[in-house]
């Protein structure tokens, strides 16, 4: 069972939640996929995604890549999402640590999220630890990048029908290096 960790609420009513669990039981309107410019989903994130929703979601990721190309940094795809209790997956394409302009494209990457959600008419989102993977995007510093871009869309967007995004997270690296993050960030908003 998913466990929330850490809540903040924004002036505009929205929330931004810290979750250690398993993202493919989120019961939130989608779930972000750490995905490839392929989308092919075989290990990791999209692995689980797949496995848990079932083979229609590759094969609409497949569709899609057909249709519009290889999936961008700033305009992820979505799909339905299958068995999974959520209504869509969103799949991101986060960089490849060492590729150059890492941050800049892992902040991108999370914002698309978050406006194509809004685009879809979505609600709440839930999102993984992009790009911390096999990508190999330090965890701390990839914390860090993601909560300041939920941050700054929550802010530039304050009348958003998206007023719930979750960052759950599976292992204990990690939600310790998203907590260390988090606490650096509400420290600094209490001044």
């Amino acid at each position: 069972m998913n466990q929330v960790l850490e809540v903040h609420s924004f002036p505009s009513g929205q929330r931004l939640q810290i979750v250690q669990g398993d993202l493919t039981e989120e019961t939130v309107d989608a779930i972000v996929n750490a995905a490839n410019s392929r989308l092919m989903h075989g290990a990791g994130v999209a692995g689980a995604i797949v496995r848990r929703g079932g083979p229609e979601i590759q094969a609409e990721s497949s569709a899609w890549v057909k249709e519009h190309g290889p999936v961008t940094y700033a305009q992820p795809a979505y799909t339905r999402a299958g068995r999974l209790p959520c209504r869509y997956v969103i799949h991101a394409v986060g960089p490849m640590w060492g590729e150059g302009d890492e941050d800049a494209k892992l902040a991108s990457a999370v914002t698309g999220s978050l406006k194509l959600a809004d685009q879809l008419g979505l609600t709440s989102i839930a999102l993984p630890a992009l790009s911390t993977g096999i990508f190999g995007f330090p965890k701390e510093r990839a914390a860090v990048v993601i909560l300041a871009a939920v941050e700054t869309y929550f802010a530039q967007n304050p009348d958003s029908g998206l007023k719930l995004a979750r960052l759950t997270l599976y292992d204990q690296e990690t939600v310790a290096a998203f907590l260390h993050a988090w606490k650096l960030m509400t420290k600094r908003d209490k001044g």
